[in-house]
């Protein structure tokens, strides 16, 4: 068994979706699904967020590891941009 398939087999449910609303996360673990098999733009349709959301954990990373000057002003940009990001789909979504 691959690993695609292990995670395909083994999502996790949305509690949220149970109680029968919408979740700002839904389509994240989808979407590393379709980038691990390849397909980008599916990986975009599904979470819009996932690949700034995958630059801004790689920078820290590299900044936890380099200390750059600024980076603390990047990850606070990196970060606001994905809340608006994710707030913003949630909100295409409930519409």
């Amino acid at each position: 068994m691959g690993v695609i398939s292990f995670l395909e087999e083994n999502m996790l449910s949305c509690q949220w979706k149970k109680m029968g609303y919408e979740c700002t996360g839904c389509g994240m673990q989808r979407s590393i699904i379709h980038i691990l098999k390849g397909e980008f733009v599916e990986a975009f349709y599904m979470y819009p967020a996932i690949y700034t959301l995958i630059l801004m954990f790689v920078y820290l990373g590299f900044h936890l590891k380099f200390s750059f000057k600024n980076g603390h002003k990047v990850l606070l940009f990196l970060f606001i941009s994905n809340l608006l990001i994710i707030f913003t789909n949630f909100l295409i979504k409930i519409n």
